[in-house]
């Protein structure tokens, strides 16, 4: 068996975990799940739920990688515990089905790059999207988006993620701050920061409910927690690399990330009259920036580098959703990277037709992920490295760290007891939430 990859540099495992935190989730997903939860009510319960959640989680499936040295399945059987190797499975389960729907918005993203080239996007957006949302253009799109992820991931961990994700992340970032800088020229834009930075507490009280796991469940997606990604990220790790400084990078700048949407998103909306949508489905986000990009001075120019960006983003985020069941079978059952990558790849496809099909699926697919699977695995992972292996947790976290004994020691508490509790709470209502939408509940009862 040959000799399994690595980074080439630290800078390169940030910028592959960034690539992987930074996708749809933050750009399009993100200033609509603010939206549709009551503005900067969501925005403070996302935020306190990526720095006290997502964090110490994110360092807890670190630990987990780096010490293993091994893909997210085999990883927790390397700490001597194979029973619990479930839990890696089901993060790798977890990072496959979102992929066959992830895929199918990247094929959205596609359309829409070419809509916004031809103009055709512009025009009658409601239209467009109804065109390319679902049927035979989806399924083509869908197919030419797992070919592009396919071959970056078949190019291997250093030259193809780490090449690919060391291009993208850079252009992100500064293409969004072009375009937050355009937006605040908008008459709008003030507004438009009112509504996205004035938190109503009114709101979040009456709405906790909905607004909790939505945020914590977007502060999982949005960090790639509960997928296997960034254990196996870790696992190409050297020891010497800072966990609580790396995770820190990663943290900030997919944050940052996020915010810098709603600073484009929200001015956009409000300067040609309009409100922000607070319903609709999964593409409420496509036809509502389409409209507003159509009607404004440079707009379709500057919808084009948007959906450049959204496109970035989304393939930074499915090739980490593909390499956690790639890494899994190179690494145990020694076939070459390409053909699994392809075989995968051709699978998941195979698995995401029907999202492609029917927007209702779709969403049935994201709800799913977003409120049970995710918060199980994330439960999974932080009970196992807080109880089962804790000294071996504490140990890897401090190694090539400067952090010291007091900071790993608040870290493992606070994953043994606090972020139970919270993801706990989270899965109780993620499950009350699936429960009423599938109308087997008249209404929450858990804060309802």
């Amino acid at each position: 068996m040959s000799e399994r990859e690595t980074w080439t540099s630290r800078v390169g495992f940030i910028f592959a975990a960034v690539g992987s935190a930074v996708g749809l989730g933050n750009i399009w997903s993100f200033p609509f799940q603010t939206a549709t939860n009551g503005g900067a009510a969501f925005l403070v319960v996302y935020l306190l739920a990526v720095f006290l959640v997502g964090f110490p989680t994110m360092l807890a499936e670190f630990v987990v990688g780096r010490r293993s040295g091994t893909d997210a399945v085999s990883a927790f059987e390397a700490f001597g515990f194979g029973e619990w190797s479930f839990v890696g499975g089901l993060g790798v389960f977890t990072s496959f089905v979102t992929l066959a729907f992830y895929s199918v918005v990247g094929g959205w993203v596609l359309s829409y790059i070419v809509g916004s080239v031809t103009g055709a996007s512009f025009g009658d957006p409601t239209a467009y999207f109804g065109a390319v949302a679902s049927g035979p253009i989806t399924v083509a799109a869908q197919a030419v988006f797992v070919a592009v992820t396919v071959g970056i991931v078949a190019l291997g961990v250093a030259d193809g993620i780490e090449r690919a994700t060391t291009i993208m992340i850079p252009g992100i970032l500064v293409l969004l701050v072009g375009m937050a800088a355009w937006a605040a020229t908008l008459d709008g834009a003030a507004a438009g920061y009112a509504y996205y930075l004035s938190p109503d507490v009114d709101a979040l009280v009456a709405n906790a409910g909905s607004i909790i796991p939505s945020a914590v469940g977007q502060a999982f997606f949005t960090l790639s927690l509960g997928f296997g990604v960034m254990i196996a990220y870790a696992s190409y790790l050297g020891h010497d690399d800072s966990l609580p400084a790396d995770g820190t990078a990663i943290v900030v700048i997919n944050t940052l990330v996020a915010l810098l949407a709603g600073f484009v998103v929200f001015p956009l909306v409000f300067a040609i009259g309009g409100s922000v949508p607070e319903s609709g489905g999964s593409g409420t986000a496509f036809t509502a920036l389409a409209a507003a990009f159509g009607q404004l001075p440079f707009g379709t120019v500057v919808g084009l580098v948007f959906f450049v960006v959204l496109l970035f983003a989304a393939l930074s985020s499915s090739i980490s959703l593909l390499e956690a069941s790639t890494g899994y079978v190179v690494d145990n059952y020694g076939y070459s990277r390409t053909s699994v990558a392809v075989g995968l790849g051709a699978l998941n496809f195979a698995v995401g037709l029907p999202t492609a099909l029917s927007t209702a699926t779709l969403g049935w697919y994201n709800d799913v992920v977003f409120e049970l699977l995710l918060p199980v695995v994330v439960l999974l992972t932080v009970l196992f490295v807080g109880w089962v292996a804790a000294g071996e947790s504490f140990e890897e976290l401090g190694r090539g760290s400067s952090v010291g004994e007091a900071f790993s020691t608040v870290w493992l508490w606070w994953v043994r007891l606090v972020i139970p509790v919270a993801v706990g709470l989270t899965l109780v209502l993620g499950v009350q939430s699936l429960l009423v939408k599938a109308g087997v509940l008249a209404s929450p009862v858990l804060l309802g």
